[in-house]
C-alpha cells in the first residue's frame, strides 16, 4: 500500500504542550534530550494559539535570554526563579536542565512553589526540560510530567521539507516520497533523523523514494546501537519459502486488514501471530518474508541482551523496547525464541512481571505493530500466552512433506545459479525422508562447494551423496520432536497441509 501524505496539521508535540497551556498548568516538566525540539515548538506556539507571548531561555551557563536575544540579568537559578515572578505580560520560560538546582537546593525548591503561585491564571507559563527524570517530593502535586516520545509522522515530513530545502543541489521528490522518507525515520529523535537524512542527501538525486536504502541504513546503525532492538534487512518474500502455504494464505489475507487498519473496527486489525515447531523449518525465514509481504520494516527483541543486565534491570528494558518500537510504527516486531524470556516457570520476580506487562501490551499496544513470535521449546509456553486473543492465530510448522522438500530443493538450487529445472529431484526423497529445511539447505550448499572446487557445474549426482551421508535433527532428536508433535496437535493450527 502506497503511503498517503496527510494533511498539513498539528504535530503531537504541539499538541501535547499546547494542551499543558490550555489546561492552564503554569509549569511543566518535560522529559527528553530534544531541548532544540522543544524550543521550536514553544516558539510555535509563541506565534500561533499563544501569540504575543514572550519566549525567554534560560541555562546555568548563558542565564535568561529571549528569542530576540536580549539577555536578562538572571545568571543564577534563584535570580531565574525571581525574575519569573516579577515579569509581567504573558510569557514562555523555558528552563534547561533546571532539575539539579531542584534537586541540591531547599531554597530553590521554596522559590519554586513561589512561582507557582505568580503564574498561575497569569498566562506565565514555566517549562523545565531534562534527559533525567526527577521532579522533587513536595512539588510534584504542582507540575505536570511529561514524558516526550519521538517526532511523528507529521513532525517528521515538515523535518524533512526543511532539511531538503537547504540543499538545493539535491532537490526534494514528490510529497509521496517525502512522506515514505518521513515514515522511514519514525522512532528517531531529529538529531538522528538529521544524520539519516544527510547521508541520503550526500547520494545526490532526490530527496524521495530512492533515498530510502540510505535513509533506513543510518536507521539501522542508529537503532542497532541499542544492543537490544535490532533492524533487520530482509528481501526474503513469500514465494522463496518451500510450503507453509496455509500460512502464506493467511498472511495474504490479513496483509489486506493490517493495510486498512485506520479506517477498521481495532477488533479486527491483525496483532501478530505465534509460529511455534520443530528447529530448522522456516519460522525465522517466514518473519523476515512477512515484514516484505507487509511492505514494512522488521525490528528484532533480543531477549538475551535484556536479561544481560548490561542495559539495566531487564524489567525496565523489556518495557522501554516495547514503547520504543511502538513509536516506530508501522512495523513488524519479531521476538525470537520468545519462550527463552517468558515461559512457563515466570511465576514471580522480573520473569513473572515481563510476562504480566507482555499479555497487557499485546492486548493494548498501537494497531501499527503486527508482532511474529517464534518458539522451539513449546512447551515452556505458558497457556495464558497462546490462548486465542493474545495472538491472532498460533501455528505450528511441523517438518516438511516430501512435495515440500522438492520445492525447498528447487528454491535453494535457483537462488546459488542452478537450473533447478534440469534436475530429477525424485530419487532425492528416499535419502530425505525427516529432513527440516535447514539441513535441504546445507546439502545444496555442500554440493555447490564441491563443485566450486572441482570447478565444474553442480549436478544431480553430487547431491545424492551427500543426502545420504547426513542424519537428520528428527533422527538424533527423536523423542524430543515426537513430544513437540504431540503437544501441538491440539493446541495449533497446523502451517502446512498434512501429507496425503
Amino acid at each position: 500500500m502506497s503511503p498517503t501524505t496527510p494533511a498539513v496539521g498539528e504535530s503531537r508535540a504541539a499538541r501535547m504542550v499546547r494542551e499543558a497551556f490550555e489546561s492552564g498548568r503554569p509549569i511543566t516538566y518535560i522529559h527528553s534530550t530534544e531541548e532544540q525540539r522543544i524550543a521550536k515548538v514553544l516558539a510555535e506556539l509563541s506565534r500561533g494559539k499563544f501569540a504575543g507571548s514572550a519566549v525567554f531561555t534560560w541555562t546555568l551557563t548563558n542565564g535568561m535570554r529571549s528569542l530576540d536575544a536580549i539577555s536578562a540579568p538572571a545568571d543564577s537559578p534563584r535570580a531565574a526563579l525571581d525574575f519569573i515572578i516579577h515579569h509581567s505580560g504573558p510569557s514562555i520560560f523555558h528552563l534547561k536542565d533546571f532539575h539539579e538546582p531542584l534537586q541540591e537546593s531547599a531554597e530553590i525548591r521554596r522559590r519554586f512553589r513561589d512561582v507557582y503561585d505568580a503564574c498561575l491564571d497569569k498566562r506565565k507559563f514555566v517549562i523545565i526540560t531534562s534527559p533525567v527524570r526527577f521532579v522533587p517530593e513536595g512539588i510534584e502535586r504542582t507540575v505536570l510530567f511529561i514524558d516526550l516520545r519521538p517526532p511523528d509522522a507529521l513532525e517528521l515530513l515538515a523535518f524533512v521539507r526543511e532539511e531538503a530545502a537547504h540543499f538545493p543541489a539535491s532537490p526534494a521528490g514528490d510529497e509521496d516520497g517525502l512522506y515514505q522518507v518521513a515514515r522511514a525515520l519514525q522512532g528517531l529523535t531529529l538529531d538522528e533523523a538529521r544524520y539519516a537524512l544527510r547521508r541520503a542527501l550526500a547520494n545526490g538525486g532526490p530527496l524521495g523514494a530512492e533515498s530510502l536504502p540510505a535513509v533506513l541504513e543510518e536507521k539501522r546503525l542508529l537503532v542497532n546501537r541499542s544492543g537490544v532492538i535490532e533492524f533487520i534487512t530482509s528481501d526474503t518474500r513469500l514465494g522463496e519459502i518451500g510450503g507453509l502455504e496455509l500460512l502464506k494464505q493467511w498472511l495474504r489475507e490479513r496483509r489486506r486488514l493490517f493495510q486498512m487498519r485506520d479506517s477498521i473496527s481495532a477488533e479486527i486489525v491483525p496483532k501478530g501471530l505465534l509460529m511455534m515447531g520443530i528447529p530448522g523449518c522456516g519460522k525465522s525465514l517466514a518473519v523476515k518474508a512477512i515484514a516484505s509481504e507487509f511492505q514494512l520494516p522488521l525490528y528484532r527483541v533480543d531477549m538475551i541482551e535484556i536479561f544481560s543486565g548490561r542495559h539495566g534491570q531487564p524489567e525496565g528494558a523489556f518495557v522501554q523496547a516495547c514503547r520504543t518500537l511502538e513509536d516506530m510504527a508501522p512495523a513488524v516486531l519479531w521476538f525470537d525464541e520468545i519462550e527463552m524470556g517468558i515461559n512457563s516457570a515466570a511465576t514471580g520476580g522480573e520473569q513473572g512481571r515481563i510476562f504480566a506487562f507482555f499479555l497487557t501490551w499485546m492486548q493494548e499496544k498501537t494497531r501499527g505493530l503486527f508482532v511474529a513470535a517464534t518458539a522451539n521449546r513449546i512447551d515452556l509456553l505458558p497457556a495464558e500466552m497462546i490462548r486465542k486473543g493474545r495472538f491472532d492465530e498460533v501455528f505450528f510448522v511441523d517438518l516438511p512433506t516430501d512435495s515440500e522438500r522438492l520445492e525447498i530443493f528447487r528454491i535453494h538450487l535457483n537462488r546459488r545459479g542452478v537450473d533447478a529445472a534440469k534436475f530429477n529431484l525424485e530419487p532425492l526423497l528416499e535419502f530425505t525422508k525427516g529432513w527440516a529445511g535447514a539441513e535441504v539447505e546445507q546439502c545444496v550448499i555442500a554440493a555447490v562447494t564441491k563443485a566450486r572446487l572441482e570447478d565444474r557445474e553442480v549436478t544431480e549426482q553430487d547431491l545424492i551423496p551427500i543426502a545420504a551421508k547426513m542424519v537428520p535433527l528428527s533422527q538424533t532428536m527423536k523423542e524430543q520432536i515426537n513430544h513437540i508433535r504431540a503437544w501441538a496437535f491440539e493446541r495449533a493450527v497446523r502451517a502446512s497441509p498434512q501429507a496425503r
